[in-house]
């Protein structure tokens, strides 16, 4: 009995440790099993963000060439050579290189002309940086600073003049009489002033551009096509360095009124067009010369107040003029305007100078002046022969629109410059079905997939020209 009871007590013991066995078993194949399943959904989740991945690098990888070659952009067309864009057509290419099985909805989108062209700031600055470096425009820092500085000169010298010459029109129609014609180079002047004065200004033997576009057709014009969303960006692309960088990619880039890159452009005179945004060649170049003829009408005038000699020659001519009307007592108002008639017509032999292709001189002294008070009532006539010296040292044409551009509204700039770039992809490349609106810098994507017996995968994913 003993015996028996011994094998029973052993058996109960061995079915404790099977069971136990046979749980642990159970607990491990489990454990197994659960751990190759969660190493199945993590590797059909990675294959599917590298699908996707794949899929959005090689969309990226579409980028219109041309645009890289000629403006140095990193951009898809997003049109794919239709002219209309459809955010459809990016879901699509995905797909073709793969996304079949995900479902992906576009949730950002940033295109070329977003914000009214600082997107389009930002990938140029980053690309003449790349290019070029600091260095490009080091040398322009300080002198960056003086430019609004002498816009101011030139505003405050035409509103004196306007105002001396009010008072002066006022003081002659009180006694009722007017300065002589003869003698007076104040006629001439506001013969000029009346009548343009491109046609002083430009050499002899170049003829104006009479190319034009249509506004309403421009980029800057229409409504556009606009991305969504927020992307990481650059704050320092409007501080002087980036501003000066941008104005140098256009300089670059496009001509101007003493140097045509390329007749098939629908305009001739580029650089004038960002500035003024006219339809034609005349108007842009006109608003440019006027501009700059302010600017060295002002310089012009602040020299003249420092030259005895001339003030002294003004005078004369004034005491003469008002001798013989019999109103000696406004000698000084004459004074300033024969000596502010006197800046403008240098600002004219200036202007003709930089449009001939020279240099003049920043600030004017006895050496560098060019026109005498008596050859004032020569210019725009016929025996007006002077031509302009070129100043060694001096600055040009380039260096006022450098000028001009940095004093000049920057989203304004963007969208014109983009306009061009649409323009000349257009008619220059031969891309007729081009927008600017339609290129695609930047991508955020919301994609769903399924992975396992009706597992679903949700996951976002981004991708941008970061330029």
């Amino acid at each position: 009995m003993k015996v028996q009871g011994y094998n029973l007590e052993n058996r109960a013991k061995r079915g404790e440790v099977t069971v136990f066995l046979s749980l642990v078993f159970i607990l491990l194949v489990s454990f197994i099993t659960a751990m190759i399943s969660s190493a199945s959904l993590q590797v059909s989740k990675n294959q599917k963000r590298l699908l996707a991945d794949q899929a959005m690098y090689s969309l990226f990888g579409e980028y219109q060439i041309e645009l890289l070659k000629e403006y140095g952009i990193f951009a898809i067309e997003g049109s794919y050579e239709s002219g209309n864009f459809k955010e459809e057509n990016l879901i699509e290419r995905m797909q073709y290189y793969g996304l079949s099985g995900i479902q992906t909805e576009i949730t950002d989108l940033q295109l070329l002309t977003d914000s009214k062209g600082a997107v389009f700031r930002e990938a140029v600055i980053c690309y003449m940086e790349n290019r070029y470096g600091l260095d490009l425009v080091r040398d322009l820092l300080n002198t960056a600073q003086q430019w609004e500085e002498q816009e101011i000169q030139g505003e405050k010298v035409e509103d004196e003049e306007e105002k001396n010459s009010s008072i002066l029109e006022d003081e002659l129609t009180e006694n009722e009489v007017s300065l002589p014609v003869e003698g007076n180079p104040l006629v001439q002047i506001e013969s000029i002033k009346k009548t343009g004065i491109l046609r002083l200004v430009m050499p002899k033997d170049m003829s104006v551009s009479e190319k034009g576009i249509r506004s309403e057709e421009q980029v800057s014009n229409r409504q556009l096509i606009s991305g969504r969303g927020s992307f990481p960006s650059r704050v320092d692309i409007d501080n002087i360095a980036g501003k000066l960088l941008f104005h140098e990619f256009i300089l670059d880039r496009f001509q101007n009124a003493t140097e045509e890159l390329s007749e098939k452009r629908t305009l001739a005179y580029e650089a004038e067009y960002i500035l003024a945004g006219k339809e034609s060649d005349v108007q842009n170049l006109e608003v440019v010369v006027k501009k700059i003829l302010l600017i060295r009408t002002g310089l012009n005038y602040a020299y003249l107040l420092q030259d005895t000699t001339k003030q002294a020659e003004a005078e004369a001519l004034a005491l003469t003029l008002t001798t013989l009307i019999g109103i000696p007592v406004i000698e000084k108002l004459v004074t300033q305007a024969l000596l502010a008639a006197w800046a403008f017509g240098e600002g004219i032999m200036d202007v003709r100078c930089l449009m001939g292709g020279k240099k003049v001189a920043l600030i004017k002294n006895s050496e560098s002046w060019q026109l005498s008070l008596s050859s004032l009532l020569k210019l725009g006539t016929e025996e007006d022969s002077l031509e302009g010296e070129d100043t060694q040292g001096g600055i040009g044409y380039k260096d006022y629109l450098r000028m001009l551009f940095f004093l000049a509204n920057k989203d304004e700039i963007s969208m014109r410059t983009l306009d061009r770039i649409e323009e000349n992809m257009k008619y220059e490349k031969d891309k007729k079905f081009f927008r600017t609106d339609a290129c695609v810098l930047k991508i955020k994507t919301k994609n769903k997939a399924e992975i396992y017996q009706g597992f679903t995968y949700e996951f976002p994913l981004y991708f941008g020209y970061e330029q």
